[in-house]
C-alpha cells in the first residue's frame, strides 16, 4: 500500500514542528465538523454516479481517519494499524457464516445475526440501549426498527398513515389553541416521527428521500429564478406561475 504509506508520511509532515499551523492545531474534537461534512459530501458524490468525484470524496474521508490515527499515534494512544486490526477482528467475528462456515441464507438473516452478536458483545437491558448518536432523522428510523424487532409495529402501512393524520390534527389543534411554542415543537416532532415510520414500512430511507426532495427544490428554484430578470421583486402570485413553469421544465430531471 505505497500510496497509503505516502499519505501517512504527508500527514505526519503536516503535523511536524515545521509543518502547517492549521494541521498542527487539530485535535479529535476540532476534526468533528470536518468528518461530518466530508461524509455528507461522499454521499452526494455517490448519488451523482461520478467516479472521479467519488474517488476525491473517499480520499477526503480517508484523510480524516489518517489524521485521527496520526494524532493518536503521537502519544502512543493508538495507530492506524490498531484501527485496522480492530475492525478486521470485528468483521470476522460478526460474519461466522463466511469465516466459520455456518449456514445462513438471506441478507435479513445476516442482519439479525449481526444484531445478535452485537448484543452479546455489548449486553443491554433494553432494545433502546446502545442506539448511536445519529442525526435525528436517521436516529428516528433506527429507533423504529428496534421497536419493530420486538413486535411493536403497525401491521399495515395504512395503519401508520392513520397515525400521520392523527398527528396532523393534534398539531393543528395546538396551533389554533394557545400557540405554545414548546407544545407545538413536541407535536411537530410526533408528526415527523410518524411520517418516518410510514417510510420505514415501505423501505424508503427518509434521509435519501429528503435529500432528493432538497435537490429537486433547488433545481426548480434556480430554473424559476432564471425565468425572470426581476424575480425577487415579483408578487407571490407571479412567482407561483413561474414555479409551475419551472416544474414543467424540470419534470424529467
Amino acid at each position: 500500500m505505497k500510496s497509503l504509506n505516502e499519505l501517512i508520511k504527508t500527514i505526519e509532515t503536516l503535523r511536524s514542528p515545521q509543518g502547517c499551523p492549521w494541521d498542527k492545531e487539530q485535535t479529535f474534537k476540532t476534526l468533528i465538523p470536518c468528518i461530518i461534512e466530508e461524509c455528507y459530501e461522499l454521499v452526494e458524490a455517490i448519488e451523482s454516479d461520478d467516479s472521479e468525484h467519488i474517488i476525491e470524496e473517499c480520499g477526503d474521508v480517508l484523510l480524516q481517519v489518517v489524521m485521527i490515527a496520526t494524532i493518536a499515534n503521537e502519544t502512543q494512544l493508538f495507530s492506524l494499524q490498531s484501527i485496522a486490526e480492530h475492525v478486521n477482528t470485528k468483521m470476522i467475528k460478526r460474519h461466522p457464516h463466511v469465516f466459520k462456515h455456518t449456514t445462513i441464507k438471506t441478507s435479513k438473516d445476516v442482519l439479525q445475526q449481526w444484531e445478535s452478536i452485537k448484543q452479546k458483545e455489548k449486553p443491554s437491558q433494553s432494545n433502546m440501549d446502545n442506539i448511536p448518536p445519529l442525526p435525528a432523522l436517521v436516529k428516528a428510523e433506527k429507533i423504529q426498527k428496534k421497536a419493530a424487532q420486538d413486535g411493536f409495529d403497525w401491521n399495515h402501512t395504512h395503519d401508520a398513515i392513520k397515525k400521520i393524520k392523527e398527528e396532523i390534527n393534534e398539531f393543528n389543534h395546538e396551533l389554533k389553541q394557545n400557540h405554545n411554542q414548546d407544545t407545538l415543537e413536541e407535536e411537530a416532532g410526533d408528526l415527523l416521527f410518524s411520517i418516518i415510520n410510514v417510510l420505514r414500512k415501505e423501505n424508503i430511507n427518509p434521509e435519501t428521500a429528503l435529500r432528493k426532495a432538497n435537490h429537486k427544490f433547488i433545481s426548480r428554484y434556480k430554473t424559476m429564478e432564471s425565468l425572470s430578470p426581476n424575480f425577487k421583486s415579483l408578487s407571490l402570485e407571479k412567482k407561483e406561475v413561474l414555479w409551475k413553469k419551472a416544474k414543467q421544465l424540470t419534470q424529467s430531471k
